[in-house]
């Protein structure tokens, strides 16, 4: 039997055709062996319970022999599973016993009429239903997902093994949580849909792959009237969960995958996010497509666009990185054996391997090549094989280890046109971006064209293969290789982007030490009539006049402005060297009353806009209700002779 990770759910699979189980039987055992497939395409799936109670469960012997496994009937509940149906067995207290799945593998038969056999490989467990009418529905559960096998786009582009680690993963909340922390990604979303209110105000929406149900959420914000979140893993009930909790009666989570369930009527607008690394990996783009079966005549998709920027690069350092992996092989006495004769297929599985991480965008050496998908007209079909010629101009000299990937999305509003990017030069998010290396890099000088093309052919694993051919015209210089997407290097380590070498353009130990010599005189401060200035000519009002007590962080900015009237201790004066200042103000005058917080002042052409901390030199602080000194106050300095 094969082992598969069961989640209980509350599912209920509303039948839509009269069907009967194709089953052979085996002449080996008095049981059946059906093919149990994903759910069928044709009927719908709702968050409710399939539960039998009454149910006798009894434990055969290899004799033949029965004996009860309970004491007592039990609840026998059936329930969706991206592998085909999970059996959970409760007590009537509603404790749970035991719980399986049943997949294609598994072996079971219809014994009389209310009797069914599951064969496992430590025991044969027969269920009996208290009547004929919940033993032929569940039989008919299991019928229909046989029928299902071959009907089922999804079924047919992709291995089960693949589909199974697939929604497994997607149905673990820790995978949620990665996905919806990320920032960028989830408030994007939220200002797209938000920022586009007449697209969805009482519209009927699809949610296709909704996860947590987060894009579902945001639609209801923007006030749909109703929303479809299509989840195929066991997230579905967590969804569920969330709409029930944020009592959010719109939200109707549907647990199938979008190529096999039915909706009760077309939507006005698609939500997803069906982007993988490079875009397109993982292949959900597809189901996002086919998803436009649902879509009435002139409805939007969001997003709406995709954009997959690729460019040549330089980096030595990633280069030999993964070039000196493989001279583990070329060992000629590992414990005493020789590895030398694998060191070639080393260096090629290595160089398959797709990098993900980020870089500094100055590593690229030419302009990006945009190739665009418009998701309202594209089909599923064009996804299949993507050849994308390539044609750059060389902005610097030197090697080219590889191609660069990275995409924008566009989300085309009625009222506004929001961009999702995961470029080197944005924040990065969970994509990050994506290096494809050549195993042999090739040279190319300043203003030489390069060409090629990018040729992406989807597989059964849901991702793709990468083949990229590159040439340097007039040159005879060529270099391709092959990369397989579903297996990439997650290289990120949480550090920085390093800027390629030979671009700084000023000495980096001048502009070090000259940093530190303004940090130096920032922290120089000295007492001046009751305020505190520092280095640069910022001074703090002192909150306790009398006990001349103050904090360092509430300076203020005076600027080239108060220079003319300050004469710092030590500082030699004009007319004498006793240190003191022009006048003498209250500080309600120059930053509100003495006992209020600091205020900021701010003479001169910069008086008519607020500052930023992060924008200004110094310790400034928040602004508030600011009183700057009268004309009366100014004239005063100005004629004020020491």
């Amino acid at each position: 039997m094969q082992t598969v990770p069961i989640h209980r759910s509350t599912i209920r699979i509303t039948n839509r055709m009269s069907t009967t189980p194709a089953t052979s039987r085996s002449p080996q055992k008095n049981f059946f062996f059906v093919g149990i497939a994903d759910p069928l395409p044709l009927f719908s799936v709702t968050m409710a319970a399939d539960a039998f109670s009454g149910v006798i469960v009894s434990s055969l012997s290899d004799s033949g022999q029965s004996k009860p496994k309970f004491d007592e009937p039990v609840i026998l509940k059936s329930c969706y599973d991206p592998n085909g149906i999970s059996i959970t067995v409760q007590s009537e207290a509603g404790r749970d016993l035991f719980e399986f799945p049943v997949t294609r593998t598994s072996e079971y038969s219809k014994v009389g009429k209310k009797g069914y056999l599951f064969e496992f490989d430590y025991e044969t467990i027969l269920f009996t239903f208290k009547n004929d009418a919940d033993a032929s529905m569940f039989h008919k559960s299991l019928g229909k997902l046989q029928l299902g096998k071959d009907l089922s786009v999804f079924t047919e582009r992709t291995e089960d093994s693949s589909a199974s680690q697939y929604f497994q993963f997607y149905g673990y909340l820790s995978q949620q949580q990665n996905m919806m922390q990320d920032y960028i990604r989830t408030s994007t979303y939220q200002r797209a849909i938000l920022s586009n209110i007449d697209d969805f105000r009482d519209k009927v929406v699809l949610d296709v792959g909704a996860g947590s149900g987060i894009l579902s959420f945001f639609a209801v914000q923007s006030g749909a009237s109703r929303v479809y979140a299509v989840e195929a893993s066991t997230m579905a009930q967590h969804a569920e969960s969330l709409a029930k909790f944020n009592s959010l009666e719109q939200i109707q989570v549907v647990a199938g995958k979008i190529e096999e369930i039915e909706l009760p009527e077309k939507v006005d607008i698609i939500i997803s996010e069906p982007m993988g690394y490079m875009l397109f990996n993982e292949r959900m783009l597809e189901t996002f497509l086919h998803a436009k079966k649902w879509l009435k005549p002139g409805g939007k998709m969001f997003p709406s666009r995709g954009d997959l920027h690729i460019a040549p690069f330089n980096d030595e350092t990633l280069y030999m990185e993964q070039f000196n992996k493989a001279n583990f092989w070329y060992q000629q006495s590992f414990h005493g054996v020789d590895l030398s004769c694998l060191r070639s297929a080393a260096m090629k599985e290595y160089f398959r391997q797709p990098i993900v991480d980020t870089f500094d965008i100055r590593i690229c050496t030419a302009k990006s090549v945009r190739h665009v998908v418009d998701f309202h007209t594209a089909s599923e079909s064009d996804l299949h094989r993507m050849e994308i010629p390539l044609e750059f101009h060389a902005l610097q000299s030197g090697l080219v280890h590889g191609l660069a990937f990275w995409f924008d999305v566009a989300f085309f509003g009625s009222s506004t046109s929001v961009w999702l990017s995961t470029a080197p030069t944005e924040p990065l998010t969970h994509w990050y971006q994506v290096r494809c290396l050549l195993e042999t890099p090739i040279f190319v000088k300043q203003g030489q064209l390069l060409t090629g093309t990018v040729l992406l052919l989807a597989n059964k694993r849901q991702s793709y293969d990468v083949t990229i051919d590159l040439r340097v015209e007039g040159s005879g210089l060529t270099s391709t290789n092959t990369l397989d997407l579903k297996n990439p290097y997650f290289r990120y380590a949480g550090q920085p982007a390093q800027p390629p070498p030979g671009h700084s353009t000023a000495s980096p130990s001048e502009t070090y030490w000259a940093q530190l010599d303004v940090q130096g005189a920032r922290q120089a401060v000295t007492m001046v009539n009751g305020m505190t200035v520092n280095g640069l000519g910022e001074v703090s009002a002192m909150n306790d006049m009398s006990g001349m007590s103050n904090s360092n962080s509430s300076l203020l900015g005076l600027g080239k402005q108060l220079t003319h009237y300050l004469i710092l201790e030590n500082q030699a004066g004009t007319r004498g060297s006793r240190p003191q200042v022009a006048n003498t103000y209250p500080t309600s005058q120059i930053g509100g009353n003495a006992y209020s917080t600091t205020q900021q002042l701010v003479l001169g052409a910069t008086s008519h806009y607020p500052l930023s901390n992060s924008l200004m030199i110094g310790d400034y602080v928040t602004p508030g209700s600011v009183i700057l000194p009268t004309a009366a106050h100014l004239a005063n300095m100005e004629s004020f002779q020491p």
